[in-house]
């Protein structure tokens, strides 16, 4: 009988902590997202090669694109998934290849598909769809 309190306390704690983590880490806000980029525009020749990057308005805190290969794009909401209810931003740090946030959620991703670097956060960046024709990109959701 003793074991089966020890064991059931147990589950309780685990329950509760997990229960705590996730009123920290809540998914960011539904937007649509279906964003047309002419690469062929002076403002985004930074996307025109491999491992170069914009920012775009749109999602909930703004879009970060990254050219991961000469047919592939990654765009990531530049909100934060750590204590997403405090909107915190991330940007792109000196390395060019993950976006971070220093004043706020205190988290690192990669560029090339949002994945976490740098806790706190858990939960990688959100991502939206592209589609590239060699001219055109498409960001949707």
């Amino acid at each position: 009988m003793n074991t089966r309190r020890t064991t059931f306390l147990a589950l309780c704690l685990a329950a509760v902590f997990t229960a705590c983590k996730k009123e920290r880490e809540v998914t960011v806000p539904l937007v649509n997202v279906d964003i047309t980029v002419n690469l062929n525009l002076p403002e985004y020749n930074a996307l025109q090669v491999v491992g170069g990057w914009a920012y775009l308005i749109g999602g909930s805190e703004g879009i970060v694109v990254y050219r991961k290969s000469m047919d592939e794009f990654s765009a990531l909401d530049r909100h934060c998934t750590y204590q997403s209810a405090e909107q915190c931003k991330v940007t792109v740090d000196d390395s060019h290849v993950m976006a971070r946030d220093t004043m706020c959620c205190q988290s690192a991703f990669l560029l090339m598909d949002g994945s976490v670097v740098q806790g706190p956060a858990s939960i990688g960046l959100k991502q939206y769809h592209t589609t590239f024709n060699g001219a055109v990109l498409r960001i949707f959701n």
